[in-house]
């Protein structure tokens, strides 16, 4: 049976009390539970690493939880919060065979440094400053990096539906128009999306 756990990192008293007893919890099973996968993802990175304590976990982590067949996956929107963590940048990135990276154009004139400290190759530096340029604008997809091990890298396209689109889209004015539409049908997104796509069809 798969169970997750979902943290909020905001609330100031349960923040450090619930933290506690998901690492413990993770450690625990980590050990106990022989010959399963056993996986951990942190996303806002940077709010983890910025507790006290929660930096020195994560070292720890990442240095011991592929010993008991398990995988630790940290998530931020910035490069930088790994990098200018000094007590985690070295467990994570010597740890990590895995590297995801998205457009990180906005770091061009930076990127040298990053493409140090993340032991970057000038044709994976390349493959990464390139991702985006030249997008098809008549198709919904983004690109992605992907390094396995510093034996295999490339960029690829992730594309979803025009509905899938639509439910998990972040800009603003798109959003709106969702929910805006949504109120139609008393609150019912579902089909606020399903009349969205409807109409796009029959325009293009």
């Amino acid at each position: 049976m798969i169970r997750r756990w979902v943290l909020s990192l905001h609330h100031k008293i349960l923040f450090p009390i619930v933290t506690i007893i998901i690492m413990e919890v993770f450690i625990n099973k980590m050990r106990r539970l022989k010959g399963q996968r056993k996986l951990i993802l942190i996303e806002e990175a940077w709010k983890a690493i910025a507790k006290e304590g929660m930096a020195d976990y994560l070292k720890y982590l990442f240095k011991t939880v592929r010993k008991f067949f398990g995988e630790a996956i940290v998530v931020t929107q910035e490069v930088d919060d790994i990098i200018q963590s000094p007590i985690v940048k070295e467990s994570i990135i010597n740890n990590s065979d895995c590297k995801i990276l998205l457009d990180q154009r906005k770091y061009m004139n930076k990127f040298d440094d990053i493409q140090t400290m993340l032991g970057l190759t000038d044709k994976e530096k390349a493959q990464i400053l390139s991702i985006n340029l030249n997008n098809n604008p008549n198709r919904l997809y983004k690109e992605v990096w992907i390094g396995l091990g510093g034996m295999h890298s490339g960029v690829y396209a992730t594309e979803v539906s025009y509905s899938e689109y639509l439910a998990y889209t972040t800009e603003e004015t798109e959003k709106l128009e969702v929910m805006n539409l949504a109120k139609e049908f008393d609150g019912n997104v579902e089909l606020a999306i399903k009349r969205l796509v409807q109409e796009k069809r029959t325009t293009s």
